[in-house]
């Protein structure tokens, strides 16, 4: 089976979370994609833990479905090699700093000469214009910049480090994947490609989506625990009596009737349409108690039966077994060299054609190098040659 975008190959230049992240989307969809990877500068996901096997499960995930050509971009014989194979892939996605591809030989302007059809995709943190083109950064300072931790955590603890990466997978990758398939789309049309500047901080303010839209109209500034939706109402997180958590986003009053009626605490839901902010902490407060009256496993068997928009949180290896994701089938098997299969969370999107399966793992670094130059046309002397010039790995 083919996926739906089976027509796209993709030269990969990223390493790291945003671009592989972005790749790994592509791939999953069909899309043909190779890395291109130093043989010499050790991409620190491959060493990432935990290790699975001797290979990093991170590594392994998000590289799975793409080939590895390892290639030294600082010798001129490689730049060779890419030129060759942009005769037939037409996007590439690079994450370096703006200036180091145009250094290599590989900005846009000089590789779109060889082919005007090249969709080229630049992820990095701040864009390849203004003051902080050449800073760098990472997942929380984008986020800090962007003005999203400002609202997000306790008025008394301050921003709060979440446990994804946002800015990165958010921001980065996601927008890169929307922009690029919009610039397929555009090619469509006008048979030429175009260079995208993907900035994470530049995605992460976007994503102040209520927020921004509220301080720039009409001035509001928003705090930790000062709105409807970040603490600032009974919208929130409830400790249980042996020390697990629910989440509560009861905000439509049958939501908020059936949360109260559930807790035997019908009188409750009055406050919880209140906009008064010393009703919601209240609210707050009386609902606490009542959630540290029972268990965790109490309240699950208690809400279960309602529509009252209270979930617990679970953990991974909870999550994994819920029987909503199981029925979704968000976990796949994936094919390891040795034959045997690694258990990877599959690509979330479902298509009514399908899929087609996970085809490997994350490839060992220069797994498919001859492979790859055989293709371009190279004898099995050029390659050794290659090989002992240290080009390729």
């Amino acid at each position: 089976m083919q996926g739906p975008l089976a027509s796209l190959k993709v030269l990969d230049f990223s390493t790291l979370l945003p671009g592989p992240f972005a790749s790994l989307l592509l791939a999953d969809m069909g899309a043909e994609v190779l890395r291109i990877e130093s043989p010499t500068r050790m991409d620190l996901l491959r060493v990432l833990p935990p290790h699975d096997q001797g290979t990093s499960a991170s590594h392994a995930y998000l590289n799975r479905n793409k080939r590895s050509l390892a290639l030294d971009l600082k010798q001129p014989e490689a730049l060779a090699v890419v030129k060759q194979l942009l005769q037939d892939h037409d996007i590439l996605l690079e994450q370096f700093r703006p200036g180091v591809m145009e250094r290599l030989g590989l900005g846009y302007e000089a590789l779109k000469a060889i082919n005007p059809r090249l969709i080229y995709v630049s992820i990095t943190g701040y864009g390849q214009t203004g003051p902080y083109k050449d800073r760098a950064g990472h997942d929380i300072n984008y986020l800090a910049l962007a003005g999203l931790a400002s609202y997000t955590g306790r008025r008394d603890a301050g921003p709060l480090p979440l446990g994804t990466q946002v800015a990165d997978i958010a921001g980065g990758s996601l927008h890169g994947v929307i922009g690029l398939l919009a610039a397929v789309i555009a090619r469509q049309h006008s048979g030429l490609g175009q260079h995208l500047d993907v900035s994470m901080t530049d995605c992460a303010f976007s994503l102040n989506a209520l927020a921004g839209a509220g301080y720039l109209a009409c001035g509001v500034t928003p705090g930790p625990e000062d709105q409807v939706l970040n603490g600032g109402s009974f919208y929130d997180y409830y400790r249980t009596r042996d020390g697990r958590w629910l989440s509560v986003g009861s905000l439509e009053p049958g939501f908020m009737q059936q949360l109260c009626a559930a807790l035997g605490r019908p009188e409750l839901a009055a406050q919880g349409l209140s906009p008064k902010p010393e009703q919601q902490q209240a609210l707050k407060q009386a609902l606490q108690i009542e959630f540290e009256r029972h268990d965790f496993s109490e309240l699950c068997e208690l809400f279960a039966g309602t529509d009252a928009c209270v979930e617990p949180v679970l953990s991974l290896a909870e999550a994994v077994e819920h029987p909503q994701l199981k029925a979704r089938e968000l976990v796949t098997q994936v094919p390891r060299e040795d034959g045997t299969h690694q258990p990877q969370m599959a690509c979330p999107l479902k298509f009514s054609e399908g899929l087609p399966a996970p085809r490997h793992i994350g490839a060992a670094l220069g797994q498919h190098t001859d492979q790859v130059l055989e293709a371009l046309g190279f004898s099995a002397q050029q390659i050794e040659a290659l090989r002992a010039a240290k080009v390729v790995l």
